[in-house]
């Protein structure tokens, strides 16, 4: 297929691949499940037990858990992919449970376990779907441009889940909307089953193989060898970047509140998302030809940039262009770590690599809002802001010290005398 070469035709042409339009839509349908969670979620939990701090200390410990266990459920599926529909039906189930507790009453203790239940068994939706994107293309450019759709849907989300969730809120409740989230969940994890069933199936480890090890235990025999995500050369600069990309914008999203009001932090977040949106956009719709792990510095040193412009100059007018661009540069690092994963990890290992990146960028988010929260009790909403750019500037030096193993022939490549490396 020729290489389009302008306008939205990337797009089309990814679109219109075989099995491409299902995957779309079966991921964009279980990922409105995640983007309207939050709220309904909280907010159950407080009807409930009567309690914030227990509806606040569910929903952490349930986004926690999720994030820790986050590469061992892609991991799992990758390896098993048929536990995707039990997981599934179990995450449906624990939220239709929460939606009911919340309407008749429930202990603070089991609506503890109901949120750490539920983390526990959050399937892993944007790992899988990436992970096909990269089976289904025909070339890197194609890949670049699959990727780019992908993370812009799943931004898009996001950003409109909240908003969704608070109007089914209005109109009737907290439970009611959870349990729509229960309902969306389980028909976008069907519909996702039967996508990845009837798509050509990425090469994955056998069962009983063993990751890290090319021989196997009994009479020396030789097994499938897989290198882990986190051991591949390059890979861990890239989760640091991500990291501090997504802690940089934590610090700042709670900077803003104290130095500028809600109302204005949320106008500054929104045009946040839309620089997200059309960076990631621009940014699959051309070939680039640096290197991945070049592209990785640069892209960080442009959201770093970004944010120390809002600290050294704290009027709304220069944080919400600083914003716009850094959710512009903060989207496209997540794409090229994608790519990364995509070219760079081993077929067997996508899914749980690309589950580490989703992780780090919980993690960092996390770490920044607890950091954040603590400095601002200490000093003054100019101080978080200039911890932003610090936080977006280690990110830049990760990118720096690891890119370069990015750069260097594949560690995955078939022959490097590590045993039989799938990929």
């Amino acid at each position: 297929m020729p290489r389009p070469s302008r306008g939205s035709a990337p797009y089309r042409a990814v679109l219109a691949l075989p099995h491409a339009r299902q995957l779309f839509a079966s991921a964009m349908l279980a990922r409105l499940s995640y983007g309207l969670l939050g709220l309904p979620f909280l907010l159950s939990i407080r009807a409930g037990t009567g309690s914030y701090a227990i509806a606040g200390a569910a929903s952490g410990l349930l986004g926690l858990i999720g994030a820790v266990l986050g590469p061992a459920r892609a991991r799992l599926v990758e390896r098993r992919p048929g536990t995707l529909v039990p997981m599934a039906g179990c995450y449906a189930a624990l939220l239709a449970l929460t939606a009911l507790a919340g309407a008749v009453g429930i202990p603070s203790w089991l609506a503890v376990v109901l949120a750490a239940a539920t983390g526990a068994v959050l399937p892993p939706v944007g790992p899988l779907a990436r992970t096909l994107w990269g089976v289904l293309v025909e070339d890197r450019d194609q890949r670049r441009s699959a990727l780019s759709l992908d993370t812009v849907s799943e931004s898009t989300v996001f950003a409109v889940g909240p908003a969704v969730s608070g109007l089914l809120i209005a109109a009737w409740s907290a439970p009611v909307a959870l349990a729509v989230c229960a309902v969306l969940s389980a028909l976008g994890f069907t519909a996702l089953a039967a996508a990845l069933r009837r798509a050509p199936a990425p090469p994955r480890p056998d069962a009983g193989s063993s990751v890290g090890s090319g021989v196997g235990p009994e009479r020396g025999t030789k097994r499938e060898w897989v290198r882990p995500p986190l051991r591949t050369p390059g890979f861990a600069a890239g989760l640091v970047a991500v990291a501090a990309s997504a802690c940089a914008l934590a610090v700042e999203e709670i900077a803003a509140v104290a130095a500028w009001g809600a109302g204005t932090t949320g106008w500054l977040l929104a045009l946040c998302s839309v620089g997200g949106v059309v960076g990631g956009l621009l940014y699959g719709r051309r070939p680039w030809n640096l290197p991945l792990g070049r592209q990785l510095t640069l892209l960080a040193a442009a959201g770093a940039g970004c944010y120390a412009l809002s600290a050294l100059l704290p009027w709304s007018p220069v944080a919400a262009a600083a914003l716009l661009g850094a959710g512009a540069f903060g989207d496209t690092l997540l794409i090229t770590c994608y790519l990364l994963v995509d070219e760079r990890i081993a077929e067997g290992a996508r899914t749980e690599a690309g589950a580490w990146v989703n992780t780090g960028y919980n993690l960092g988010s996390a770490l920044g809002s607890g950091c954040a929260g603590l400095l601002l009790d200490a000093t003054g909403p100019e101080t978080v802001l200039l911890a932003g750019g610090l936080a977006a500037g280690a990110g830049v030096l990760g990118a720096v010290t690891g890119g370069q193993g990015i750069d260097h022939p594949s560690p995955a490549a078939p022959d490097k005398g590590l045993g039989q490396v799938i990929g």
